[in-house]
């Protein structure tokens, strides 16, 4: 989307410590890999750090033909060192942790800082962070269906933070967002008029990429996307239905 999120006006009654803790985590792993500078034990330059962070993805991504057949696939790039031993269905947990750059983290936390904590707040801790989590690994497996010959990794976040902004279409859709238009124009939004719309865009471009396969996709798993935000979606609904039978509050649940 052109621009990006700032606030929401939905007042937290907690500190949202899950949120802020998966942001410290993505960060963290992120200042810790070969593709953040400030590792230097991988190298001084980018040129070093090539092997690097090319082992380092295959080893902790979620490689799509891994994932369906449980099985690691011989590393088949040009550098030496690879050796490692690599579970299939643990990489599609740690794949939500990594990312490609700075640019992708930060697009990642920005819309996690903005929504999770009212997502945190509406459905309660542990709750909330359960669907953090199966979004994620529900949009890893769904985009795995979707291409399972593809032997490149995927890695990101997107998944379980646009699982969070479905979720957030169902328990907060009426608060109002402040997003920064164009990069420059603050303007106030109703929540599901941002959250809608960045899945229309989202099915759009996994639309276009599914129907020509031959145009560039910018490397953007928009599948992953659409699967984490329906997910999250259904992951909602499911969550109002048990508030309904057993008359408690959303906000009371840890």
């Amino acid at each position: 989307m052109a621009g990006i999120p700032l606030s929401d006006d939905y007042r937290v009654r907690r500190v949202p410590a899950v949120t802020y803790l998966l942001i410290a985590a993505n960060v963290s792993v992120y200042l810790l890999s070969p593709m953040s500078m400030l590792a230097f034990w991988y190298g001084d330059s980018l040129m070093a750090r090539l092997c690097p962070i090319d082992i380092y993805v295959a080893q902790w991504g979620a490689i799509p033909v891994e994932l369906l057949s449980g099985q690691q696939l011989p590393y088949s790039g040009e550098c030496s060192g690879a050796d490692y031993t690599k579970i299939p269905w643990v990489s599609a947990f740690t794949a939500m942790f990594l990312h490609g750059d700075a640019i992708h983290l930060l697009s990642n936390m920005v819309y996690l800082f903005v929504f999770g904590p009212v997502v945190e707040d509406r459905l309660g801790r542990l709750r909330y962070l359960g669907l953090y989590t199966v979004t994620g690994l529900i949009a890893t497996y769904a985009y795995a269906l979707g291409t399972p010959d593809a032997d490149m990794p995927l890695v990101g976040a997107s998944g379980a933070v646009s699982g969070v902004l479905g979720a957030y279409l169902l328990v907060q859709r009426r608060s109002r967002i402040i997003f920064l238009a164009l990069f420059v124009l603050p303007i106030r939004l109703p929540g599901w008029v941002l959250v809608g719309t960045y899945f229309v865009i989202q099915y759009f471009l996994y639309v276009s990429v599914s129907l020509f396969p031959g145009a560039d996709g910018g490397n953007v798993a928009y599948a992953a996307h659409v699967y984490g935000f329906i997910g999250g979606v259904i992951g909602g609904l499911l969550i109002h239905r048990i508030r309904w039978r057993s008359g408690t509050r959303l906000s009371d649940v840890y």
